[in-house]
């Protein structure tokens, strides 16, 4: 009961909601991916006798132009989704390396959202967290998980104008006094 409602406290906070959904999605994006490029990839070794890239180079070098086709709306689709994927990788990589708790909001992330296999509850996560950090509990765990994806929001969207307010009244406290 208390993991639903903490989920729920996270998916209805605006500043969480798209980190939400986008982590929640993050393995099906993927796997959605991988299988519209192998399908594309058949398709094309089916249908012109070679790969897509001597495909695309002999179009290229033909001039021809695919707007509008059923090949240019697939290649579109998968590169805004590999394109979505790249900006959050590096989204996770950057929290990791430079954020003063990254190692730790990695590991959460990671078990709970980004690993190839989905674990099956909350305690298989604690379980492969252990490692990384000491004496988790399932407390520890959802409110830590909770400052990880607000960590990962502030790179993905940035600050929301009220923290970076926050932030700046504090080096500069004279700036919103009318001084």
């Amino acid at each position: 009961m208390r993991k639903k409602q903490d989920e729920r406290n996270i998916t209805e906070n605006p500043l969480y909601h798209d980190t939400w959904k986008l982590l929640k999605k993050y393995r099906d994006v993927v796997w959605s991916l991988e299988l519209s490029i192998q399908q594309v990839r058949n398709r094309f070794e089916l249908e012109y006798g070679s790969s897509i890239e001597d495909f695309l180079d002999s179009v290229y070098l033909a001039g021809a132009d695919l707007s509008g086709s059923d090949t240019e709306h697939h290649a579109k689709c998968i590169e805004r989704s590999y394109r979505m994927l790249k900006l959050l990788d590096s989204s996770v990589d950057l929290l990791r390396n430079k954020h003063k708790n990254g190692e730790v909001y990695y590991w959460l992330i990671y078990y709970t959202f980004l690993s190839p296999q989905q674990l099956r509850n909350v305690e298989e996560i604690i379980e492969k967290l252990r490692p990384h950090i000491r004496d988790i509990s399932f407390r520890t765990y959802y409110r830590k998980r909770q400052e990880a994806i607000e960590a990962l929001s502030s790179i993905l969207w940035g600050y929301t104008s009220k923290d970076s307010m926050e932030i700046l009244d504090q080096f500069f406290p004279d700036l919103n006094s009318g001084v």
